[in-house]
């Protein structure tokens, strides 16, 4: 370790630049690692110590007193995910010679089921764009888009208008560290962008862009505006889960593999690089299974 530690401010700014460039990391996972080390660097001065001196226990005091403050344990995996990240970047650099988080166990058994909507309520929320209006018409095909091939909410938002394949159903999307996917899309999707295309996008576009959904000011359509329309279209549908771009995407996933997918297509198309992330809908599909049996086996 060097003679003199960079300040938390400085160590901070090289550990984002090292999730950028090396670690090829998206800009919101980024933000997301950078928050967490944040938060550990004031927890650390509170405790009068460092990250040149931190030790296992002094994670492990971190960890439970987040966990204590209610974050969820996927917040808390992630927080652990982001630990283990800056303490092996720091090794990388030189600035450190020991690991303390080599015996940190992310909480993964913790996890809540996915949410997820059954195919009669993604049905309604598909339903509520009006296809006679503007605005309907291009929220009808984004609805469409991501319930078909199950994108995150940054991918959607991201498309290109050459992003899209409709001739041979499937769009191109970039995903987490910018890796390209090939996702198939069904006919109700190619229609409603294809409608889109032809009497939505054209009179919403009055900038050059190539981004394929638009603004009314013909700006790409922002994460945040998708929650909103999202949300709208929701409670016009009645639906009483909470709706998220991440609850369509598990509805994607569950509707798949209950129909009989495997998981290693199901993987591919949701672009997880690892299939231990996409086996956790496999417990969705063995617990509705499970209440299915006890309803109507007459000896259950």
């Amino acid at each position: 370790m060097t003679s003199t530690a960079p300040p938390s401010e400085d160590i901070l700014g090289q550990f984002r630049l090292f999730l950028k460039a090396e670690k090829t990391l998206s800009d919101n996972s980024v933000e997301s690692y950078g928050r967490d080390i944040a938060k550990f660097l004031v927890f650390l001065g509170a405790e009068k110590t460092s990250w040149a001196k931190a030790r296992e226990a002094d994670l492990v005091k971190f960890i439970h007193g987040q966990s204590r403050s209610g974050l969820s344990a996927r917040s808390l995996a992630r927080l652990i995910s982001a630990l283990k990240a800056f303490f092996k970047f720091l090794i990388v650099d030189g600035q450190a010679k020991k690991n303390p988080t080599l015996h940190l166990s992310s909480p993964k058994a913790w996890f809540s089921l996915p949410k997820f909507l059954t195919i009669k309520e993604v049905r309604a929320l598909l339903r509520q764009p009006d296809p006679d209006d503007l605005q309907g018409v291009r929220d009808r095909a984004m609805l469409e888009v991501m319930y078909a091939a199950g994108l995150r909410v940054s991918e959607l938002v991201g498309l290109r208008v050459d992003d899209v394949h409709l001739k041979d159903d499937f769009v191109l999307c970039r995903g987490k560290g910018g890796k390209e996917r090939i996702v198939p899309i069904g006919v109700a999707a190619v229609q409603a962008v294809q409608k889109y295309l032809e009497e939505g996008r054209p009179r919403l576009l009055k900038l050059p862009t190539d981004a394929l959904f638009l603004t009314r000011r013909s700006k790409a359509f922002t994460r945040q505006g998708f929650w909103k329309m999202l949300r709208q279209h929701a409670r016009a549908a009645h639906l009483t889960a909470k709706v998220s771009p991440h609850v369509l995407r598990h509805s994607f996933a569950t509707h798949l593999l209950e129909r009989g997918a495997d998981l290693r297509s199901v993987q591919l198309m949701l672009g997880h690089s690892q299939i231990t992330t996409t086996q956790i809908y496999t417990h969705v599909s063995r617990e509705r299974l499970r209440k299915v049996y006890d309803k109507f086996h007459p000896r259950a």
